[in-house]
């Protein structure tokens, strides 16, 4: 359930309370019993536990597979020659 903060109009008295969003916002302050305004907070923030939230970290297991063998054994940028390159493999430079 949602918390509303609530402010009196008249004496000032602010205060929480906790509501089904289906009820009625209160209309009299508890202290003076005079019309209240409904205050529109930051609301709770938003707290991330976990390694991280990226698209990859939900990745099906076949997906993370399959990228693993696309990527090539070694560096293909260091400049090296290697037989088993991908880059080799397709005659390319």
């Amino acid at each position: 359930m949602p918390t509303y903060e609530y402010e009196c109009t008249s004496c000032g008295h602010s205060f929480e309370i906790t509501q089904k969003m289906t009820d009625a916002p209160l209309e009299k302050c508890p202290k003076c019993k005079k019309a209240l305004r409904k205050v529109i907070g930051n609301g709770a923030g938003i707290i991330f536990k976990g390694s991280g939230f990226y698209a990859t970290d939900y990745r099906k297991q076949a997906y993370k597979e399959k990228e693993k063998q696309d990527k090539p054994s070694c560096n293909v940028s260091s400049g090296k020659d290697c037989s088993s390159c991908p880059k080799n493999a397709r005659g390319g430079k």
